[in-house]
């Protein structure tokens, strides 16, 4: 992986998504082990006003959120303060949902961690109909404005998809998971994500409020013949691909002091940021653990069969895993971990060559799923 024909690929690739009107703005971070070896920015972050992305740019993270509250997770599970397999009611007593028919179910920490504890998300109710819509569940990026407690009251009242642990969905279970880490450690959600993991790394940016308004990109969605500006509230309607589904945008609401702090959609964060977490966790020797923290999330705790990311991908703590490279059509390694946000990023780290790669972007949901991750997936690795 020569660096000059690696950024040469790189760039040529940013700037035509950008050029032909895919993506707005973009920061790409390659690393390899645990040096970064490419680090660039490209578009914009306010197309409108001519404001160029920076390399230090803020973005709304929506999933990108996840590993972050699971790795704070897996750090009080290493200290005793939280047990994998126990029941969730250990930790919250009132959070008890049933199965369809009314029966009890148990629901433990691994089930949250792996989306097997039977929830779902409102936006996977096919054009917006099922009861998490009819309840007003938050998805944590939408614009239900209501605290924690109460959002966990309206879930708890939605019927389970399945016996835990039988299944999996993409699903508010690290929300749920946000709720325990409180729980047990009797901080809020921003103190203990900051005492446990971005003041140790150095993430100034990262966290549920934002530091700068000015590096804070505009957030845009997919349109022709150009890409258009998310406003107050945008829903997005998608297709058979995505059984229908009704993404609720609410990019002000980080600025809603009415509105939780989702563990699994709600922070903010630069792509620097995410990239030092990434490190840090794919690291022996690491500010956060004793132990590498990886090895541990790109676990395939859920097999291949469920086509986290399509086939060949099984499932870990925080992303998919892939299980299967040819069937994926894919020139990661077996045991890659990847993820995104439905603002536009992506990411992943291929433990095989010890590589580490952040796309954010302020494109919604081409940097996460279209064509553009794929290309620099495709472009990092030379294919």
């Amino acid at each position: 992986m020569q660096p000059n024909t690696l950024s040469r690929r790189l760039n040529n690739v940013m700037q035509r998504a950008v050029d032909e009107n895919k993506i707005v703005g973009s920061v790409v971070i390659v690393a390899k082990q645990g040096q970064i070896i490419y680090q660039q920015a490209k578009g914009y972050l306010n197309r409108e006003n001519n404001i160029k992305m920076a390399e230090n740019s803020i973005f709304l993270l929506s999933s990108v959120s996840k590993p972050i509250a699971i790795v704070a997770a897996l750090l009080l599970i290493e200290t005793g303060q939280l047990d994998l397999n126990a029941p969730i009611t250990h930790y919250l007593s009132d959070f008890t949902p049933r199965l369809a028919d009314g029966t009890p179910a148990m629901i433990t920490l691994h089930q949250l961690l792996t989306h097997t504890a039977g929830l779902s998300y409102r936006f996977n109710e096919a054009y917006g109909q099922g009861p998490y819509n009819t309840l007003q569940v938050s998805d944590g990026f939408d614009h239900i404005a209501i605290s924690l407690d109460e959002n966990l009251r309206r879930l708890s009242l939605t019927p389970l998809l399945y016996k835990p642990g039988t299944s999996w969905t993409y699903s508010l279970s690290i929300d749920v998971l946000g709720a325990i880490l409180m729980a047990v450690t009797r901080q809020d959600l921003d103190t203990l994500i900051s005492s446990l993991i971005t003041v140790p790394l150095a993430m100034h940016d990262t966290g549920f409020v934002v530091t700068d308004i000015t590096r804070l990109t505009t957030h845009y969605y997919d349109a022709m013949p150009i890409p258009q500006p998310m406003q107050a509230d945008y829903q997005m309607q998608l297709g058979d691909d995505w059984n229908h589904a009704i993404f609720d945008y609410s990019p002000k609401r980080i600025f809603n002091h009415n509105a939780y702090h989702s563990a699994g959609a709600g922070m903010v964060g630069s792509a620097p940021d995410f990239m030092r977490f990434l490190l840090a966790i794919s690291s022996q020797v690491n500010a956060l653990s004793s132990n590498k923290l990886i090895n541990k999330m790109a676990k395939m705790h859920v097999s291949d069969e469920i086509q986290a990311q399509g086939p060949g991908w099984g499932f870990g703590y925080g992303g998919a895993v892939l299980n299967n490279p040819e069937l994926a059509h894919s020139p990661q390694a077996k045991g890659t971990i990847q993820w995104g946000g439905v603002y536009g990023h992506n990411w992943f780290y291929d433990p095989a060559q010890d590589l580490a790669v952040v796309t954010l972007t302020n494109t919604a949901i081409e940097g996460m799923s279209g064509d553009y991750p794929l290309q620099i997936r495709n472009a990092v690795y030379g294919v």
